[in-house]
């Protein structure tokens, strides 16, 4: 016993000590890092610079017993913009002792824009790269090549293909991490590096409030592990960084990779971000925040990692957490949503009484008006007030015949709506943060909002010293429901607005979004496929031309400057009045006469629960205009088999066909059924399920044409269907590889039918053996 309860002792003082660490672990752990490095690593942290806009500066917590401070002012105050002005906010942060001035640091001017390496194995080889949004910005995905082996990543393992020539491609290395319940997110390949994204939880021990007993907090970790695979049968890891928050993206530039992750700012179990290499702490993020804080406080941390040397540099910023990400060769831009919903103002006594004088009061006869304002000016206490402001009402409403009543009742009900929906859209924003980067070094630059929120990152770009973007509204009252409308902003290097157009193209919302150079190509959707050509050549958007048609495309890809692919679903009316979703559908629009856009032709894939992996990440898409080749992953659940054709290319199993349209409307999709279905069945034949690859051609006069389809699975099994497909498809020389769970095939990229090999990726009953991290 005496044992047991000496144990219980030492357990409590090393849970006691191991609080104390977390909460001084800003300040101690990062005065003893900038006199050391460890193993030469640099620790050093990136620069930030004075905000450029809109009065906001940027301020730096010096101790955790600041950021306390913060996060608990934050948690006890009803942080609004009506009722706790940003002044008197700030002065409440001095008297805790915040810091009062911004951080200035000079950004730089001209920086060098870098570039993705060329240098590869065979990098004579003509093949594919990930299908990204910004030319030389890299983005992470799980298959890459680099033109003479594949990798792929799945579940905990790494495989290693060498793939071309493709006759002869086999699996050289597979081989797996030591994780715990966890999948591997992404990777980079670059040269002989690759650079694999995992998360993890790291376990701290806490004793709540009151109580006498540790207890274990998990808090999420980002790893980037770069592994050596100059020897591809045998990969060695050669850094494992982890760092505090889930992952969230990333991007590479040259030899720099950009890391963003997320953690949540919990101030009763507060763990401020860290960066650890092979779990030995080696850096602690300074953190930064706005002098107006958010609702919900997150710690959002943008990590520099050069794959080929030490440097590593790290800064967290306390905001709400990143719902899109925008990369260019300069600048980072990371936007999030600031929500009327999460603000105390809404739905508060303080809404309420502003909703009344506002609203309400204006339409009330001068008299009565006079007197409530006489009332609430007096020095009663506010539930007296209340009562006489009442009982003047109902006075007022009792002498009042019933239709002037209903009269009035209704004009107060539509003017309510209006003022709800009017707050909703104005506290319904999207805050950016924009970040210089530069070689490894990641300047604060500029914050500014906007209304609405962004589809995803294709909603933004930068272009010259302006950045773009394309916004939802949504807000809501009683009585018209859900309002959609949507907008484009136009925003200087400091992001200040400088021109606009909004609430267009109301009760649609926006399906897909890209900016071309001045011009921007946007698809909104409710009931049809509204797509709008819209000039950007100046600071001022205007809508150039439109055009109608069934269905929706989720997502564009330019062909050149005046064609562009869309790729989304078909769409009819259903028995109940609705809209229902078909096949995917994919088209070529004509935008050569900006003012009249026409499709030149669409195909629509299969029928009914119908779906491609395109749709939901358009790094599935493998297009390229020199091999005049758009590939396309799809994946089919099919109850009608149609009847087969053979094509004019020879493919069976599948039919072509083209479809001209112009002006405003289309003449009809062809219609490509499932490949390999059987023929001559009844109409419930029964389920069917198909999963593979579309390979189109394109002419810009004709339009898409079918090369021929890739089977990776063809038969009854639901979870073929269910299951996440994750499909990609990239070329080398003139052989086309198609990857799905389990499943590489090889064919030849001039000949789609003739299978050159296949490589099975899973359940080959081999050992796989697992790196040393």
């Amino acid at each position: 016993m005496k044992n047991n309860m000496k144990y219980t002792i030492i357990i409590l003082a090393a849970a006691v000590v191991t609080i104390g660490a977390i909460l001084t672990y800003v300040s101690t752990l990062q005065l003893s890092l900038q006199h050391e490095t460890q193993n030469g690593a640099t620790t050093s942290n990136p620069s930030t610079s004075q905000v450029l806009s809109q009065n906001q500066t940027l301020r730096k917590f010096n101790s955790t017993d600041q950021l306390k401070a913060f996060l608990l002012d934050s948690i006890s105050q009803n942080i609004d913009q009506y009722g706790n002005p940003q002044g008197v906010y700030i002065k409440r942060l001095e008297s805790l002792g915040m810091p009062s001035g911004a951080v200035s640091i000079p950004v730089p001017q001209s920086p060098n824009v870098g570039n993705i390496p060329t240098s590869t194995p065979d990098s004579n080889i003509p093949h594919s790269s990930t299908n990204v949004q910004v030319e030389n910005v890299d983005e992470p995905d799980f298959v890459k090549n680099d033109g003479k082996y594949a990798y792929i990543v799945s579940q905990d393992k790494l495989t290693i293909i060498d793939a071309y020539p493709g006759q002869t491609a086999k699996i050289i290395s597979k081989v797996g991490l030591d994780i715990k319940n966890q999948n591997i997110q992404s990777m980079f390949v670059n040269n002989d590096r690759l650079v694999i994204f995992y998360e993890d939880y790291v376990d701290h021990y806490y004793i709540p409030q009151y109580d006498y007993f540790p207890q274990t907090m998990s808090t999420p970790t980002t790893h980037a592990v770069i592994i050596d695979v100059s020897d591809r049968t045998n990969p060695v890891i050669v850094k494992n960084y982890e760092v505090t928050g889930n992952y969230y993206n990333a991007r590479m530039i040259g030899d720099y990779v950009y890391l963003v992750s997320n953690s949540y700012a919990d101030y009763y179990h507060l763990v401020p971000p860290v960066v650890r290499e092979s779990s030995k702490a080696i850096m602690v993020p300074d953190i930064y925040y706005f002098p107006n804080p958010e609702p919900s406080q997150n710690f959002v941390t943008i990590t520099s990692i050069n794959i080929f040397s030490d440097q590593i540099n790290s800064t967290t910023f306390l905001t709400d957490s990143t719902s899109a990400l925008y990369v260019s060769n300069d600048a980072m831009y990371i936007a999030y949503q600031k929500s009327y919903y999460n603000y105390p103002y809404y739905g508060s006594e303080t809404y309420a009484k502003d909703r009344f004088f506002k609203a309400v009061l204006p339409l009330l006869p001068q008299d009565i008006q006079s007197s409530i304002l006489s009332i609430d000016s007096s020095n009663s206490d506010q539930p007296q007030k209340w009562a006489k402001i009442s009982d003047l009402l109902q006075n007022f409403y009792n002498k009042m015949s019933d239709n002037d009543k209903s009269q009035l009742f209704d004009k107060i009900q539509k003017s309510l709506a209006q003022y709800d929906s009017k707050i909703q859209e104005n506290m319904r924003k999207t805050i950016i943060a924009k970040f210089s980067i530069l070689n490894g070094t990641v300047n604060f630059v500029a914050q500014g909002e906007v209304q609405g929120y962004p589809l995803n990152q294709y909603s933004m770009d930068q272009f010259g010293d302006r950045f773009r973007i394309a916004t939802t509204s949504e807000y809501y009252n009683p009585i018209n429901g859900t309002q959609l409308t949507n907008n484009v902003y136009v925003l200087d290097k400091s992001l200040n607005t400088v021109g606009s157009l909004e609430k267009f193209a109301s009760d649609e919302s926006i399906y897909a979004a890209r900016f071309m150079g001045d011009k921007l190509y946007l698809v909104t959707f409710q009931r049809i496929d509204p797509f709008f050509v819209i000039d950007l050549s100046t600071d001022t958007p205007k809508i150039l031309g439109a055009l109608k048609i069934p269905g929706y495309s989720g997502y564009l890809h330019p062909y050149d400057q005046t064609h562009i692919i869309g790729i989304g679903k078909q769409t009819e009316q259903n028995q109940y009045g609705g809209i229902s979703q078909t096949g995917v559908k994919v088209s070529l629009f004509d935008v050569s006469n900006v003012t009249n856009p026409i499709t030149i032709n669409s195909y629509v894939i299969g029928g009914q629960g119908t779906d491609s992996d395109v749709l939901q990440d358009p790094k599935a898409l493998l297009f390229d205009k020199v091999k005049n080749v758009l590939v396309i992953p799809a994946r089919q659940q099919n109850y009608y088999p149609l009847p087969m054709k053979e094509t004019a290319q020879g493919t069976t199993g599948s039919s072509g066909g083209s479809t001209v349209s112009s002006g405003n409307a289309t003449s009809g999709p062809a219609i490509l059924p499932t490949p390999g279905m059987p023929m001559n069945m009844p109409p419930n034949f029964g389920n069917n399920n198909w999963s593979g690859f579309y390979v189109f051609g394109i002419d810009t006069t004709k339009g898409l044409f079918l090369k021929g389809t890739v089977v990776h699975y063809n038969g009854t099994n639901y979870q073929q269907y269910y299951y996440p497909q994750e499909s990609r498809s990239f070329y080398i020389g003139d052989s086309l590889y198609t990857v799905s769970p389990g499943l590489m095939k090889i064919n030849d990229l001039n000949n789609i039918a003739n299978l050159i090999n296949e490589i099975k990726l899973s359940d080959t009953g081999q050992l796989v053996k697992y790196l040393n991290q």
